[in-house]
């Protein structure tokens, strides 16, 4: 939920912020509100590794390296998306990779994970009707101010 606020939030911030200098800027506002959201959600693969590493489903090799490397991935992205050379093809990388993590999230949620307190005491199932339409959003997100 906070990466949800912290999207808005954001966006709110840099849209004010750009009608003040000159003229609202809308696709500036988008990428800078996703980069820093990434950013702030890239955090917690290196706080909460331990916890991350207990929603990824049981099939997935070496847990604690690849929530490590996709904290990277999401920094990466973070900075791509404001590269213009590169943010079209980071916006298409970063749809592809919210596809990719969902199964996670789900697991997660049957599982009733809480990354943060590496314990079994989250929310469970209830979590994924936030989570997957929040995902949804998201692949909005980059294709209305990044991709298109």
């Amino acid at each position: 939920m906070k990466p949800f606020f912290i999207l808005l939030i954001v966006f709110a911030l840099c849209l004010g912020l750009t009608a003040i200098a000159s003229e609202m800027k809308v696709n500036l506002s988008g990428k800078i509100a996703m980069s820093v959201m990434l950013l702030f959600t890239s955090i917690g693969h290196f706080k909460f590794t331990r916890g991350m590493t207990m929603m990824m489903p049981g099939w997935i090799p070496a847990k604690k390296e690849m929530v490590l490397i996709t904290g990277i991935v999401e920094i990466l992205a973070a900075i791509g998306i404001l590269v213009p050379s590169a943010s079209r093809m980071t916006g298409i990388l970063l749809i592809i990779f919210f596809v990719l993590i969902l199964p996670t999230n789900i697991s997660a949620a049957v599982r009733h994970v809480n990354y943060e307190k590496a314990d079994y005491s989250g929310k469970g199932t209830e979590y994924l009707w936030f989570r997957v339409p929040f995902q949804l959003l998201l692949i909005g997100w980059i294709y209305f101010f990044i991709i298109r």
